[in-house]
């Protein structure tokens, strides 16, 4: 029996598609969820084998849902997105649903998650390679879902005062608190605005705005100071950089 989870923020679409795999007997719906934020935790808690996943919600988007997930499940998106965005999906071979959908279509989709079960580690690439298809579209990061004290909080990224990379981890750091995300800084670097975030060093990404004062170090290289008054390495050749977009 495969267990799934049904998010959207619309509970009529929710019963629509509860009411059409009624009859499915290969399919459990386990659980529903209304929102991003509620999903995850969802997700988290049942462990779902399928997820029929909403992209346009409040709170947090289908999108940051998956970056959100450990471990993601098989996803089958149910979008309202024009038909060019669709083929991007496409392409990276997660099935779609393209609001309003058949039962029939459904029901395609379910056979394809099935197929999909059995293919563990293709599923993973095709949760990266829809990753890549969305920052190749230049969709900045705008809110994040990030971990903290066993919740998950999401934040907008214009918040964020640094990223950084220590012992094996990556943490956002917003004033005082530290924030545990899966994202690596270069996942970071490709997917948030280069006009607001810059890569100081290999292990640290700031938030321009933040800059308070750019104080010299050794060997030609610089220490920048923020507005929380932390601060971070700037290396050699980062200083390069900033040097073209903060004159000194």
């Amino acid at each position: 029996m495969l267990e799934a989870v049904i998010v959207d923020d619309e509970k009529p679409a929710r019963d629509r598609i509860r009411e059409m795999l009624s009859t499915n007997k290969q399919l459990e719906i386990i659980g529903e969820a209304e929102d991003g934020i509620m999903a995850v935790e969802l997700i988290e808690r049942l462990q779902p084998q399928l997820v029929l996943l909403d992209i346009q919600m409040p709170r947090l988007d289908g999108f940051g849902v998956i970056r959100a997930l450990d471990n993601p499940p098989v996803i089958i998106f149910t979008t309202a997105y024009d038909q060019y965005a669709i083929k991007a999906f496409e392409v990276n071979a997660i099935d779609y649903l393209l609001k309003p959908f058949s039962r029939g279509r459904l029901e395609t989709s379910i056979e394809k998650a099935l197929q999909r079960l059995s293919e563990k580690s293709a599923e993973s690439n095709n949760i990266e390679g829809l990753l890549k298809t969305l920052t190749e579209q230049k969709r900045y990061m705008e809110r994040i879902a990030v971990k903290a004290d066993g919740r998950i909080f999401v934040i907008d990224a214009n918040q964020i005062d640094t990223i950084i990379a220590e012992d094996g981890l990556n943490f956002i750091i917003i004033g005082e608190r530290r924030y545990n995300t899966n994202f690596t800084l270069a996942e970071f670097q490709k997917q948030l605005n280069p006009e607001i975030f810059f890569r100081a060093h290999r292990s640290a990404i700031v938030n321009l705005t933040r800059i308070k004062e750019i104080i010299p170090w050794f060997s030609g290289s610089y220490k920048v100071k923020l507005s929380t008054g932390a601060e971070v390495d700037l290396s050699r050749t980062q200083a390069s950089e900033l040097k073209k977009i903060i004159k000194w």
